[in-house]
Protein backbone atom coordinates (compact mmCIF):
# COMPACT_ATOMS: atom_id res chain seq x y z
CA UNK A 1 0.00 0.00 0.00
CA UNK A 2 1.30 3.69 -1.36
CA UNK A 3 1.48 5.91 2.16
CA UNK A 4 0.60 9.92 1.76
CA UNK A 5 2.76 12.11 3.22
CA UNK A 6 1.73 15.80 3.33
CA UNK A 7 4.85 18.61 3.51
CA UNK A 8 3.95 21.48 4.94
CA UNK A 9 6.76 24.06 3.77
CA UNK A 10 8.03 27.30 3.06
CA UNK A 11 8.39 28.75 -0.51
CA UNK A 12 10.86 28.32 -1.68
CA UNK A 13 12.05 25.56 0.26
CA UNK A 14 15.76 25.26 1.55
CA UNK A 15 15.38 21.58 2.22
CA UNK A 16 14.14 20.44 -1.73
CA UNK A 17 17.33 18.39 -2.36
CA UNK A 18 17.34 16.25 0.97
CA UNK A 19 13.43 15.74 0.81
CA UNK A 20 13.34 14.80 -3.38
CA UNK A 21 16.29 12.01 -1.68
CA UNK A 22 14.32 10.81 0.92
CA UNK A 23 10.85 10.84 -1.35
CA UNK A 24 12.14 8.88 -4.56
CA UNK A 25 8.97 6.76 -6.16
CA UNK A 26 11.09 3.88 -5.21
CA UNK A 27 10.71 4.68 -1.36
CA UNK A 28 6.78 3.74 -1.64
CA UNK A 29 4.96 7.06 -0.77
CA UNK A 30 3.05 9.79 -2.49
CA UNK A 31 3.55 13.04 -1.86
CA UNK A 32 1.74 16.75 -1.46
CA UNK A 33 2.49 19.91 -0.60
CA UNK A 34 1.17 22.74 1.14
CA UNK A 35 2.86 26.04 1.92
CA UNK A 36 3.00 27.86 5.02
CA UNK A 37 0.23 30.55 5.10
CA UNK A 38 -3.26 31.21 7.53
CA UNK A 39 -4.97 28.34 5.53
CA UNK A 40 -2.77 25.49 7.19
CA UNK A 41 -5.08 24.64 9.72
CA UNK A 42 -8.24 24.17 7.27
CA UNK A 43 -5.51 22.30 4.98
CA UNK A 44 -4.70 19.84 7.75
CA UNK A 45 -7.97 19.18 8.69
CA UNK A 46 -8.80 17.99 5.10
CA UNK A 47 -5.52 15.82 4.80
CA UNK A 48 -6.15 11.98 4.79
CA UNK A 49 -1.96 11.60 4.71
CA UNK A 50 -0.48 8.81 7.11
CA UNK A 51 2.37 11.05 7.94
CA UNK A 52 2.85 14.86 8.36
CA UNK A 53 6.87 16.83 7.34
CA UNK A 54 6.70 20.13 9.08
CA UNK A 55 9.62 22.02 7.56
CA UNK A 56 9.77 25.29 9.80
CA UNK A 57 13.25 26.34 8.45
CA UNK A 58 12.94 29.63 8.55
CA UNK A 59 10.73 29.70 11.81
CA UNK A 60 7.80 31.63 9.92
CA UNK A 61 4.98 32.71 11.98
CA UNK A 62 2.08 30.07 10.77
CA UNK A 63 4.79 27.56 12.35
CA UNK A 64 3.94 28.85 15.99
CA UNK A 65 0.34 29.34 15.55
CA UNK A 66 -0.22 25.92 13.57
CA UNK A 67 1.42 23.83 16.99
CA UNK A 68 -0.04 26.03 19.72
CA UNK A 69 -3.01 25.36 18.02
CA UNK A 70 -2.89 21.93 17.87
CA UNK A 71 -1.73 22.01 21.47
CA UNK A 72 -4.89 23.83 22.64
CA UNK A 73 -6.91 21.57 20.22
CA UNK A 74 -5.90 17.97 20.50
CA UNK A 75 -7.50 16.30 17.84
CA UNK A 76 -6.33 13.08 15.59
CA UNK A 77 -3.53 13.61 13.21
CA UNK A 78 -1.40 11.53 11.94
CA UNK A 79 2.59 11.36 12.76
CA UNK A 80 4.04 14.63 12.80
CA UNK A 81 7.90 14.87 12.27
CA UNK A 82 9.52 18.43 12.04
CA UNK A 83 12.35 19.82 11.17
CA UNK A 84 13.75 22.73 12.60
CA UNK A 85 16.48 25.54 12.15
CA UNK A 86 19.52 24.44 14.71
CA UNK A 87 20.06 28.02 15.86
CA UNK A 88 16.27 28.46 16.81
CA UNK A 89 15.41 29.33 20.79
CA UNK A 90 14.04 26.55 22.83
CA UNK A 91 11.35 28.68 24.29
CA UNK A 92 10.04 29.60 20.13
CA UNK A 93 9.91 25.52 19.85
CA UNK A 94 8.16 24.38 23.21
CA UNK A 95 4.64 24.19 21.25
CA UNK A 96 6.70 21.99 18.55
CA UNK A 97 8.47 19.39 21.23
CA UNK A 98 4.99 19.21 22.58
CA UNK A 99 3.07 18.30 19.59
CA UNK A 100 5.77 16.70 17.43
CA UNK A 101 5.67 12.69 17.24
CA UNK A 102 9.72 13.55 16.44
CA UNK A 103 11.86 16.23 14.92
CA UNK A 104 15.04 16.79 13.31
CA UNK A 105 17.08 19.79 12.97
CA UNK A 106 19.18 21.18 10.15
CA UNK A 107 21.47 20.37 8.22
CA UNK A 108 19.40 17.37 7.24
CA UNK A 109 20.59 14.16 5.47
CA UNK A 110 18.67 12.36 3.44
CA UNK A 111 19.51 8.90 4.60
CA UNK A 112 18.44 9.88 8.19
CA UNK A 113 15.11 11.67 7.18
CA UNK A 114 14.13 8.28 5.06
CA UNK A 115 14.81 6.48 8.06
CA UNK A 116 12.98 8.59 10.46
CA UNK A 117 9.86 8.34 7.69
CA UNK A 118 9.92 4.91 7.58
CA UNK A 119 9.94 4.19 11.47
CA UNK A 120 7.30 7.14 11.98
CA UNK A 121 5.11 5.00 9.00
CA UNK A 122 5.86 1.63 10.94
CA UNK A 123 4.62 3.20 14.60
CA UNK A 124 1.59 4.12 12.76
CA UNK A 125 0.98 0.50 10.21
CA UNK A 126 1.59 -1.72 13.98
CA UNK A 127 -1.56 0.57 15.51
CA UNK A 128 -3.81 0.55 12.38
CA UNK A 129 -3.35 -3.44 11.88
CA UNK A 130 -4.03 -3.93 16.14
CA UNK A 131 -7.04 -1.50 15.44
CA UNK A 132 -7.81 -3.39 12.67
CA UNK A 133 -7.56 -6.22 14.76
CA UNK A 134 -9.73 -5.19 17.43
CA UNK A 135 -12.60 -3.90 15.24
CA UNK A 136 -12.67 -7.53 13.15
CA UNK A 137 -12.24 -9.61 16.24
CA UNK A 138 -15.55 -7.21 17.71
CA UNK A 139 -17.18 -8.34 14.41
CA UNK A 140 -16.59 -11.71 14.37
CA UNK A 141 -17.30 -12.53 17.92
CA UNK A 142 -19.36 -9.83 19.35
CA UNK A 143 -22.48 -11.92 18.67
CA UNK A 144 -21.39 -15.08 20.20
CA UNK A 145 -22.36 -14.49 23.48
CA UNK A 146 -21.60 -16.85 26.50
CA UNK A 147 -19.09 -17.68 29.56
CA UNK A 148 -19.55 -21.74 29.95
CA UNK A 149 -16.48 -23.23 29.17
CA UNK A 150 -17.76 -25.84 26.73
CA UNK A 151 -18.61 -23.04 24.79
CA UNK A 152 -15.77 -20.76 25.48
CA UNK A 153 -13.70 -23.48 24.03
CA UNK A 154 -15.69 -23.23 20.99
CA UNK A 155 -14.92 -19.42 20.71
CA UNK A 156 -11.44 -19.76 21.04
CA UNK A 157 -11.13 -22.09 18.24
CA UNK A 158 -12.57 -19.62 15.63
CA UNK A 159 -10.00 -16.97 15.00
CA UNK A 160 -8.30 -20.09 14.09
CA UNK A 161 -10.10 -21.25 11.85
CA UNK A 162 -10.46 -18.15 9.87
CA UNK A 163 -6.36 -18.07 9.61
CA UNK A 164 -6.53 -21.75 8.02
CA UNK A 165 -7.37 -22.23 4.45
CA UNK A 166 -8.71 -25.85 5.09
CA UNK A 167 -12.66 -26.52 4.22
CA UNK A 168 -14.57 -26.20 8.19
CA UNK A 169 -17.43 -28.08 8.96
CA UNK A 170 -19.62 -27.05 11.99
CA UNK A 171 -22.01 -29.25 13.45
CA UNK A 172 -24.54 -28.70 16.13
CA UNK A 173 -28.43 -28.80 16.70
CA UNK A 174 -30.73 -26.67 14.91
CA UNK A 175 -30.52 -23.31 16.50
CA UNK A 176 -26.97 -23.78 18.14
CA UNK A 177 -25.68 -20.55 15.92
CA UNK A 178 -23.80 -22.43 13.13
CA UNK A 179 -24.13 -19.93 10.56
CA UNK A 180 -23.30 -17.26 13.38
CA UNK A 181 -19.73 -18.75 13.79
CA UNK A 182 -19.20 -19.36 9.93
CA UNK A 183 -19.76 -15.41 9.68
CA UNK A 184 -17.30 -15.07 12.69
CA UNK A 185 -15.07 -17.46 11.22
CA UNK A 186 -15.23 -15.78 7.77
CA UNK A 187 -14.97 -11.82 9.48
CA UNK A 188 -11.89 -12.97 11.14
CA UNK A 189 -10.02 -14.19 7.92
CA UNK A 190 -7.99 -12.67 5.45
CA UNK A 191 -11.18 -12.70 3.62
CA UNK A 192 -12.96 -10.58 5.40
CA UNK A 193 -13.24 -7.58 2.54
CA UNK A 194 -15.09 -10.27 0.11
CA UNK A 195 -18.25 -11.70 -0.15
CA UNK A 196 -19.84 -13.90 2.59
CA UNK A 197 -22.20 -16.65 0.19
CA UNK A 198 -24.73 -18.52 2.59
CA UNK A 199 -26.23 -21.26 0.55
CA UNK A 200 -29.33 -23.78 1.88
CA UNK A 201 -28.64 -26.72 0.33
CA UNK A 202 -31.91 -28.01 1.57
CA UNK A 203 -34.00 -25.08 0.12
CA UNK A 204 -32.60 -25.57 -3.28
CA UNK A 205 -34.33 -28.34 -5.71
CA UNK A 206 -32.30 -31.03 -6.90
CA UNK A 207 -32.89 -30.09 -10.74
CA UNK A 208 -31.66 -26.57 -9.90
CA UNK A 209 -28.71 -26.71 -7.28
CA UNK A 210 -26.10 -27.43 -9.95
CA UNK A 211 -27.08 -23.89 -12.30
CA UNK A 212 -27.31 -22.46 -8.98
CA UNK A 213 -23.57 -23.18 -7.33
CA UNK A 214 -22.01 -23.20 -10.99
CA UNK A 215 -23.89 -20.54 -12.78
CA UNK A 216 -24.55 -21.41 -17.05
CA UNK A 217 -23.87 -19.58 -20.29
CA UNK A 218 -26.43 -18.39 -22.43
CA UNK A 219 -27.81 -20.84 -24.53
CA UNK A 220 -27.10 -24.09 -21.56
CA UNK A 221 -30.90 -24.22 -22.09
CA UNK A 222 -34.14 -23.41 -23.83
CA UNK A 223 -34.69 -19.97 -21.16
CA UNK A 224 -31.06 -18.80 -20.90
CA UNK A 225 -30.89 -15.88 -22.73
CA UNK A 226 -27.78 -14.56 -20.79
CA UNK A 227 -24.55 -15.65 -18.82
CA UNK A 228 -25.45 -15.96 -15.22
CA UNK A 229 -22.68 -16.76 -12.72
CA UNK A 230 -23.16 -18.98 -9.69
CA UNK A 231 -22.96 -18.67 -6.38
CA UNK A 232 -18.89 -19.79 -6.29
CA UNK A 233 -18.36 -16.90 -8.56
CA UNK A 234 -20.53 -14.58 -6.61
CA UNK A 235 -18.23 -15.99 -3.93
CA UNK A 236 -15.01 -15.65 -5.55
CA UNK A 237 -12.17 -14.24 -2.94
CA UNK A 238 -14.44 -15.05 -0.02
CA UNK A 239 -16.71 -17.43 2.20
CA UNK A 240 -19.54 -19.87 0.29
CA UNK A 241 -21.09 -21.11 3.44
CA UNK A 242 -22.81 -24.65 2.72
CA UNK A 243 -25.86 -25.00 5.35
CA UNK A 244 -27.72 -28.20 5.65
CA UNK A 245 -25.17 -29.92 3.93
CA UNK A 246 -26.57 -33.78 4.68
CA UNK A 247 -29.56 -32.43 1.98
CA UNK A 248 -27.95 -32.94 -0.76
CA UNK A 249 -28.48 -36.26 -3.27
CA UNK A 250 -25.37 -39.16 -3.43
CA UNK A 251 -25.17 -37.66 -7.11
CA UNK A 252 -25.30 -33.86 -6.09
CA UNK A 253 -22.22 -35.04 -3.31
CA UNK A 254 -20.20 -36.52 -6.09
CA UNK A 255 -20.43 -32.73 -8.24
CA UNK A 256 -19.33 -31.00 -4.58
CA UNK A 257 -17.28 -33.42 -4.41
CA UNK A 258 -15.45 -32.90 -7.67
CA UNK A 259 -15.02 -29.23 -6.81
CA UNK A 260 -13.70 -29.26 -3.51
CA UNK A 261 -10.97 -31.67 -4.56
CA UNK A 262 -9.85 -29.58 -7.79
CA UNK A 263 -11.02 -25.94 -6.80
CA UNK A 264 -12.65 -25.59 -10.55
CA UNK A 265 -16.16 -25.69 -11.43
CA UNK A 266 -17.80 -25.87 -14.82
CA UNK A 267 -20.54 -23.44 -15.72
CA UNK A 268 -23.85 -25.73 -17.39
CA UNK A 269 -23.30 -25.41 -20.97
CA UNK A 270 -19.60 -24.09 -20.91
CA UNK A 271 -16.60 -25.43 -22.62
CA UNK A 272 -14.54 -23.99 -20.11
CA UNK A 273 -13.40 -25.00 -16.54
CA UNK A 274 -13.21 -21.53 -14.01
CA UNK A 275 -11.09 -21.93 -10.75
CA UNK A 276 -12.28 -21.38 -8.03
CA UNK A 277 -10.99 -19.14 -5.01
CA UNK A 278 -13.57 -19.74 -2.18
CA UNK A 279 -13.10 -20.64 1.38
CA UNK A 280 -15.96 -23.86 2.31
CA UNK A 281 -17.47 -23.55 5.40
CA UNK A 282 -20.29 -26.70 5.52
CA UNK A 283 -22.91 -27.11 8.35
CA UNK A 284 -25.29 -29.97 9.37
CA UNK A 285 -27.59 -30.30 12.59
CA UNK A 286 -27.18 -34.38 12.07
CA UNK A 287 -24.90 -36.95 13.53
CA UNK A 288 -22.94 -36.72 10.33
CA UNK A 289 -21.20 -39.51 11.42
CA UNK A 290 -24.35 -41.72 11.51
CA UNK A 291 -25.00 -40.38 7.91
CA UNK A 292 -21.91 -41.91 6.72
CA UNK A 293 -22.42 -45.00 8.29
CA UNK A 294 -25.57 -45.06 6.48
CA UNK A 295 -24.41 -43.88 3.44
CA UNK A 296 -26.68 -40.98 3.17
CA UNK A 297 -23.42 -38.74 3.27
CA UNK A 298 -20.48 -40.21 0.94
CA UNK A 299 -17.50 -40.70 3.10
CA UNK A 300 -14.51 -39.12 0.76
CA UNK A 301 -17.29 -35.99 0.47
CA UNK A 302 -17.34 -36.12 5.13
CA UNK A 303 -13.21 -36.34 4.67
CA UNK A 304 -13.04 -33.45 2.69
CA UNK A 305 -15.16 -31.26 4.57
CA UNK A 306 -13.86 -32.48 7.92
CA UNK A 307 -10.57 -31.01 7.39
CA UNK A 308 -11.47 -28.58 10.71
CA UNK A 309 -14.38 -29.46 12.74
CA UNK A 310 -16.47 -27.15 14.88
CA UNK A 311 -18.94 -28.50 17.06
CA UNK A 312 -21.59 -26.39 18.97
CA UNK A 313 -22.98 -28.00 22.33
CA UNK A 314 -26.49 -27.84 22.92
CA UNK A 315 -27.94 -24.77 25.73
CA UNK A 316 -28.94 -27.50 27.69
CA UNK A 317 -25.24 -28.10 28.02
CA UNK A 318 -24.38 -24.79 29.08
CA UNK A 319 -26.70 -23.99 30.97
CA UNK A 320 -24.91 -21.24 32.95
CA UNK A 321 -25.19 -19.20 30.02
CA UNK A 322 -29.06 -19.10 29.43
CA UNK A 323 -29.54 -16.11 31.95
CA UNK A 324 -26.88 -14.32 30.06
CA UNK A 325 -28.20 -14.74 26.20
CA UNK A 326 -31.77 -13.80 28.01
CA UNK A 327 -30.69 -10.84 29.38
CA UNK A 328 -28.83 -10.43 26.27
CA UNK A 329 -31.68 -10.48 23.86
CA UNK A 330 -33.32 -8.62 26.60
CA UNK A 331 -31.63 -5.40 25.51
CA UNK A 332 -31.79 -5.92 21.93
CA UNK A 333 -35.47 -5.60 21.80
CA UNK A 334 -37.21 -2.85 19.77
CA UNK A 335 -37.03 0.44 22.09
CA UNK A 336 -34.86 -0.85 24.67
CA UNK A 337 -31.89 1.57 23.46
CA UNK A 338 -33.79 4.25 24.40
CA UNK A 339 -35.78 2.64 27.48
CA UNK A 340 -34.85 0.93 30.41
CA UNK A 341 -35.07 -3.00 29.21
CA UNK A 342 -37.38 -4.64 30.95
CA UNK A 343 -36.32 -6.87 34.13
CA UNK A 344 -36.56 -10.96 34.31
CA UNK A 345 -37.85 -11.21 37.96
CA UNK A 346 -35.82 -14.27 39.36
CA UNK A 347 -38.86 -16.52 38.87
CA UNK A 348 -39.22 -15.82 35.13
CA UNK A 349 -35.33 -17.13 34.98
CA UNK A 350 -35.66 -19.56 37.05
CA UNK A 351 -38.63 -20.92 34.40
CA UNK A 352 -35.68 -20.53 32.37
CA UNK A 353 -33.41 -22.52 33.44
CA UNK A 354 -35.52 -25.70 34.29
CA UNK A 355 -36.76 -25.51 30.63
CA UNK A 356 -34.22 -27.91 27.93
CA UNK A 357 -34.47 -25.50 24.85
CA UNK A 358 -34.51 -28.19 22.50
CA UNK A 359 -34.66 -24.83 19.70
CA UNK A 360 -31.38 -23.82 22.14
CA UNK A 361 -30.43 -20.07 21.63
CA UNK A 362 -32.93 -19.49 18.88
CA UNK A 363 -35.81 -20.63 20.91
CA UNK A 364 -34.89 -18.57 23.95
CA UNK A 365 -34.52 -15.80 21.60
CA UNK A 366 -38.04 -16.24 20.61
CA UNK A 367 -39.33 -16.90 23.77
CA UNK A 368 -37.24 -13.55 25.62
CA UNK A 369 -39.09 -11.61 22.14
CA UNK A 370 -42.26 -13.07 23.21
CA UNK A 371 -42.12 -12.01 26.50
CA UNK A 372 -41.10 -8.75 25.72
CA UNK A 373 -44.54 -8.61 24.41
CA UNK A 374 -46.65 -9.78 26.52
CA UNK A 375 -45.04 -7.93 29.84
CA UNK A 376 -47.08 -4.70 30.22
CA UNK A 377 -45.05 -3.42 33.03
CA UNK A 378 -41.14 -3.32 33.66
CA UNK A 379 -40.97 -6.22 34.94
CA UNK A 380 -41.42 -9.94 33.17
CA UNK A 381 -43.14 -12.17 35.41
CA UNK A 382 -43.41 -16.35 34.93
CA UNK A 383 -46.63 -16.23 33.23
CA UNK A 384 -45.35 -14.00 30.59
CA UNK A 385 -42.62 -16.71 29.71
CA UNK A 386 -44.44 -18.93 27.37
CA UNK A 387 -42.72 -22.26 26.76
CA UNK A 388 -43.91 -25.68 25.49
CA UNK A 389 -43.69 -28.70 27.36
CA UNK A 390 -42.35 -27.16 30.60
CA UNK A 391 -43.45 -27.62 33.62
CA UNK A 392 -45.29 -24.78 34.60
CA UNK A 393 -44.01 -21.68 37.03
CA UNK A 394 -47.37 -22.21 39.12
CA UNK A 395 -47.33 -25.61 39.78
CA UNK A 396 -44.10 -25.37 41.94
CA UNK A 397 -44.92 -22.23 43.61
CA UNK A 398 -47.91 -24.18 45.29
CA UNK A 399 -46.22 -26.89 46.57
CA UNK A 400 -44.89 -26.09 49.71
CA UNK A 401 -41.01 -24.93 50.40
CA UNK A 402 -39.45 -28.65 51.02
CA UNK A 403 -41.61 -30.69 47.57
CA UNK A 404 -40.88 -27.42 46.03
CA UNK A 405 -36.83 -27.87 46.60
CA UNK A 406 -36.64 -31.39 46.48
CA UNK A 407 -38.15 -30.83 42.93
CA UNK A 408 -35.44 -28.58 41.78
CA UNK A 409 -32.86 -30.45 43.43
CA UNK A 410 -33.24 -34.04 41.38
CA UNK A 411 -33.86 -31.44 38.21
CA UNK A 412 -30.24 -30.36 38.78
CA UNK A 413 -28.69 -33.67 40.54
CA UNK A 414 -29.76 -35.82 37.33
CA UNK A 415 -28.37 -33.10 34.58
CA UNK A 416 -25.46 -32.87 36.33
CA UNK A 417 -24.48 -36.48 35.99
CA UNK A 418 -25.69 -36.42 32.37
CA UNK A 419 -23.67 -33.98 31.79
CA UNK A 420 -20.98 -35.45 33.75
CA UNK A 421 -21.45 -38.71 32.05
CA UNK A 422 -21.17 -37.32 28.76
CA UNK A 423 -18.32 -35.11 29.17
CA UNK A 424 -16.57 -38.85 30.61
CA UNK A 425 -17.96 -40.58 27.76
CA UNK A 426 -19.95 -43.16 30.05
CA UNK A 427 -16.72 -43.73 32.43
CA UNK A 428 -18.51 -43.63 36.18
CA UNK A 429 -15.34 -43.21 37.86
CA UNK A 430 -14.15 -40.48 35.94
CA UNK A 431 -17.44 -39.02 36.32
CA UNK A 432 -17.61 -39.63 40.15
CA UNK A 433 -13.92 -38.09 40.79
CA UNK A 434 -14.90 -34.99 39.36
CA UNK A 435 -18.01 -35.06 41.31
CA UNK A 436 -16.05 -35.36 44.15
CA UNK A 437 -18.19 -38.10 45.08
CA UNK A 438 -17.71 -41.60 46.38
CA UNK A 439 -18.04 -43.90 42.84
CA UNK A 440 -20.74 -46.01 44.51
CA UNK A 441 -22.76 -43.23 45.16
CA UNK A 442 -22.25 -41.74 41.68
CA UNK A 443 -23.51 -45.02 40.74
CA UNK A 444 -26.69 -45.13 42.97
CA UNK A 445 -27.52 -41.43 41.83
CA UNK A 446 -27.15 -42.69 38.16
CA UNK A 447 -29.52 -46.03 38.91
CA UNK A 448 -31.71 -43.34 40.67
CA UNK A 449 -32.27 -41.36 37.85
CA UNK A 450 -32.37 -44.38 35.02
CA UNK A 451 -29.38 -43.10 33.10
CA UNK A 452 -27.00 -45.13 30.88
CA UNK A 453 -23.05 -44.91 30.09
Amino acid sequence: MTSRLLVIEPQPSPLQASLDLALTPESGVSCARANWDSNIIERLGQSNAHLIIAVAVPLVPPVNELFLWLQDHPIPTPPILAILPEAAEQVSLRPVFEVADDFMLTPVRGEELRARIERLLANQSDELEAAHGQITEALGLGQLVGEDPAFVQVIKMIPMLGKAALPVLITGETGTGKEMCARAIHHLSPRRNFPFVAVDCGAIPDHLFENELFGHVRGAYTDAHADQKGLIALAHKGTLFLDEIDALSLRLQTKLLRFLQECTYRPLGSDRFIRADVHVIAATNRDIEECVREKQIRSDLYFRLNAMRLNLPPLRERRVDIELLALHFLKLQPGAARSKPKKLLPAALRKLALYDWPGNVRELSNAIQRAALLADGPNILPEHVSLPLSESTDEIASEDFRHGRARVIEAFEKRYVEDLLRKHNGNVTRAAFEAGKDRRAFGRLKKKYGLHS
